[in-house]
This record gives structure tokens, sequence and C-alpha cells, in this order.
């Protein structure tokens, strides 16, 4: 019979999604069939899937699976990123079945909502739970199902905290998949944030009653110091709840991608990360990243990040590029191109890129800002403008449509402007609304798709520089612009699979959870 382990948590960022991959991979590595789950993920780090194809294990039909003739039609889908994450870890291939229901911010109290990996429309909150909440639920539970069915574990990860009495009754990814799926749940608390035991003594009270007693034990992440001056505390928790802690992870960041925007600097800050402490001024240089209020799959940007002598410098956008030293700057996506253009020029940001003289490269919502309009805005913003004005940096237009874009592709890679250096075959998926055409004169850096001058490129292209041949040509451009040398040394490698697995491993008594 099929084991669920729902990893819930006492509030958001406390460490879940770590936690569920790091299961993931040792439940792997122990031979064993796992699967992540997560019913309802809100995250605008979304990926491009295969949709689930519906059928049980032994290949019989599935009356609540998608039919097939609308697979056919449309096979690509799009999951929370930690979902996609973990089912590497769990060395599976991705599938919407596990993340059926997904909700992408986009302003203004909307989110786009993504049952199945297809777009159901822009709601508001209400609307959502009063109008669509039984669909998404009666989503959830299907695909629980059919994982269940072909998998020897499920690894399911809540939403924030599970313990919001306002939402108990409409609570998919915590309450109700505990429930649907008689999960054994593990309790998951960050102490960094301090008052790590009232945060879970006052979780165990606020659940559900019924919930309570599918509490098999608890975690507590993010420890630094000295573990014997946390262990009164420890025995107090159980003597008091009778729940056991089964272990305390160190402060220990395994490198996995991050789920959304939480762990960016907000909007209105300035931050730098990369891999350039130790390396010599003359041999760095710094990629710039305009701070969007509505940042979309920033994981875009991490292999940047980790690349010897790259810093990446998030840059608000009332900012200066000066101010950073740029010697690059790369546009990210966005869930609300649109408005996230139109702030970016009520702040002086197009101003700014307009004068930079170094590499641009512009990412899916970024390349679609660089243009040189916009047109039918009103279906991607929230405002009623039809027609915005872009960057200017590229002679390309783009028109929204309400039809989407899902896409895993594989394209060979011409090496022109920023990509200059770059000669090979990438993969990578898109994932946007609108069509974008050339109206001048340019390069193209796939057959049919994007578009380059000698300084500037714009892609549909997410995952572009997790293909080294991408990655490695722009850096290598980056720093020839810039005159630098470039270090020695290959990017900071490790696995993060592996790091999570040995963290989970090291760390927590696993008997009670899996047996």
């Amino acid at each position: 019979m099929t084991r669920t382990v729902l990893v819930a948590g006492t509030a958001s960022h406390v460490g879940k999604s770590t936690v569920a991959a790091g299961l993931c991979r040792h439940l792997a590595n122990e031979g064993r069939s796992v699967a992540p789950f997560k019913a309802q993920n809100m995250s605008n780090n979304a990926r491009v899937v295969p949709r689930a194809d519906g059928r049980a294990g032994d290949g019989s039909p599935d009356d609540e699976s998608p039919d097939d003739e609308s697979l056919d039609e449309d096979p690509w889908g799009e999951i929370g990123v930690s979902q996609y994450v973990q089912a590497r870890a769990a060395r599976i291939p991705a599938t919407t079945d596990h993340n059926p229901v997904l909700l992408k911010p986009r302003g203004d109290g909307e989110s786009q909502l993504i049952v199945d990996g297809r777009a159901a429309g822009h709601f508001a909150a209400g609307t959502y739970y009063d109008d669509h909440w039984d669909d998404a639920l009666s989503a959830a539970r299907a695909a629980h199902d059919r994982l269940a069915r072909e998998h020897d574990v499920v690894v399911a990860e809540g939403a924030g905290s599970i313990a919001e009495i306002n939402l108990h009754d409409r609570d998919l990814a915590n309450v109700e998949t505990a429930r649907f799926s008689d999960a054994d749940i593990l309790l998951v608390a960050d102490v960094e944030r301090g008052g790590v035991f009232a945060s879970l003594v006052g979780t165990l009270e606020l659940m559900p009653d019924d919930l309570r007693e599918q509490v098999v034990g608890c975690v507590i992440t993010k420890f630094r110091g000295d573990r014997s001056i946390l262990d009164p505390g420890v025995e107090q928790f159980e003597d008091r709840t009778g729940v056991p802690v089964l272990g305390v992870l160190p402060y220990d960041d395994p490198g996995l991608p991050e789920e959304d925007s939480v762990a960016l600097p907000a909007a209105d800050e300035r931050s730098v990360r990369g891999a350039a402490d130790g390396v010599p001024a003359d041999r760095t240089v710094t990629v710039a990243v305009p701070r969007l209020p509505r940042i979309s799959n920033a994981t875009d940007l991490e292999p940047l990040a980790a690349e010897p002598g790259v810093r990446v410098a998030y840059v608000p956008l009332d900012g200066s590029l000066a101010d950073v030293g740029a010697d690059a700057v790369v546009i990210p996506g966005t869930k609300n191109t649109v408005d996230d253009l139109l702030e970016l020029r009520d702040a002086g940001m197009h101003e700014e890129l307009r004068r930079f003289d170094g590499p641009v490269v512009g990412l899916c919502g970024g390349y679609q800002m660089i243009g040189e309009e916009i047109t039918n805005a009103s279906l991607e913003g929230t405002g009623e403008d039809e027609r915005v004005e872009g960057v200017g940096l590229l002679p390309i237009t783009t028109r929204f449509d309400p039809e989407k874009t899902l896409e895993a592709v594989t394209r060979d890679i011409s090496g022109v402007g920023p990509l200059a250096e770059a000669d090979g075959e990438v993969s990578g998926y898109e994932i946007h609304a609108g069509e974008t055409e050339v109206v001048g004169e340019v390069r193209r850096p796939f057959a049919d798709e994007g578009a380059a001058t000698d300084r500037v490129l714009g892609t549909y292209l997410h995952g572009l520089f997790e293909n080294e041949v991408a990655l490695d040509g722009f850096v290598e451009r980056v720093f020839e612009v810039a005159g630098r040398e470039r270090p020695d040394g290959d990017s900071v490698e490790s696995d993060p699979y592996e790091r999570a697995a040995s963290l989970v491993e090291e760390y927590v008594d696993l008997s009670p959870i899996l047996g």
C-alpha cells in the first residue's frame, strides 16, 4: 500500500521544500519508487513539463483523468519549480500530476489559475474559492490517486502554515491533502526566526483535531551553534505535546533552486550574489538584474551566480547600473510584463538601460520589454492601456492574445550578440503569452526565435544559462567586453539533491516516517 508523507510547516520559507527533496532523493537512493506532490502551489517560478497521461499504473483508463484528445493537442503544462526539482530528486520525469493546481500572482489581488498544467483564467481569491475550489480539489485528489497507484511513497509538500485557522475549510495543500491521502504529517519549523517552540506548540494547538493525530514528528531547521543549548527546549516540548522532535537540521543550503522570489531582495533593495569572493577585482564582472516587482523564473539567473568571478547584482528600478559597476545586464521574466514595464519606465530604469553600452540579454518578459512596443496590453496588464512603449533596445513588437505558449524545446544556437562566443545545442522551455514580431534588422540567435544585435539579445527560452554552451559563451563575452581576464576554475558545483538527502539522512530519525 502506498504511503504518503506530508511535509507541513509552521510558516512559509521554513525549509519544507528542502526536506521534501531530501526525502525524495533518500528514498530513490534506497531503490524505492517515490513521487513528489503539492496539491496547490503559489509561485511565479514554473517549469514546463508533460501533462499527466491520465492512465493508471496498469494502463487502464482513469475516469478522473484529462481526456486523451486534449493531451494530443496540448501535451505540455506547467508546475511550480519545487515539484520539478523534487521529481529530479526522486529520479523520475516531472509531470503535471506532481503539482495539479498552481496559482501565479500577477498583481491587483489576482492570480492566474493553472489546473492540470493548463491556464483556467485570472481570478481574485474570492472568485477562486467561490467558483473554482471544487474543481481544484477534484484535480488534486485525482492526481494524488494516480501517483499513489504508481509509486511506493508520495512525498507531499504543504504550503505556508498548516495552522491557518481562517483557511481550514479551503486549505488544499495542507488540510485537504492530509485528509484525502491519510498522510503521516512531518511538521517543519525554522529556529532562525526565533520562537521555534512557540511556533510548534501553537501550530499543534490550532491544527484540526483529526490532523493532530496524524503528526508523527517535527523537524527543526536552520540551526546554528551548540545543539546542547537547544536540548532542554526539545525535552520540554516533547513532554508537553507528546510529539517527538525527529531531527534538528544545521543551517546549510544545499543549493536547490528557489521556489519563489521570497529569497530575493525586496523590489526596493539592492543585493549582490555570486562566486566572486576571493577573486581579484580585475578578474571579476558584474551582471546587473533590474529587480522587477513581479519577477518570475528567477532561477534562470542562478547558473550565472555560480560562475567564478561573476557577481549578480539585483538593482531597484529607481537605482543606478553604474552604482553596482554593471558590465552586463540580464532582464528576467515576469508574471506581468505590462505592469512591470510601466513601473520600470516610471522609475527611470528604461533610461538607464538605453544609456548602458554593455551586453544586454532579455529573457521572456524581459525580451518583450526591450522591444519597441507592446499591444493588446490590457490582456496582460491590470490596467486599460492597449499600447505600451517598450525600452527600445530591439526592433521588435509584441502583441498579447489569450493563448499561452507552453513548450519544452531544443535548439541550435547560432552565436550572435552577447552570445557570440556560444556555438552548439541548448535546451529549455517556453512559457509565455503574446507573440513577438521582428520589425527591423536583427539576427536570430535561434533558427526561428529570438532577436539580436551586436550588443543586445532577447529570447523566450527559459533555462538558457543552464546550458554550459550558453553560460560559458555569455560569461566569456562579458569578460571580453569588460577588458578583464576571466579567472580559472570551474563553476561552483555540488549535487544539491545528494546534499539535501545527506541532511535528512544524517540529522533526522526517519523510522517513524518511513518505517
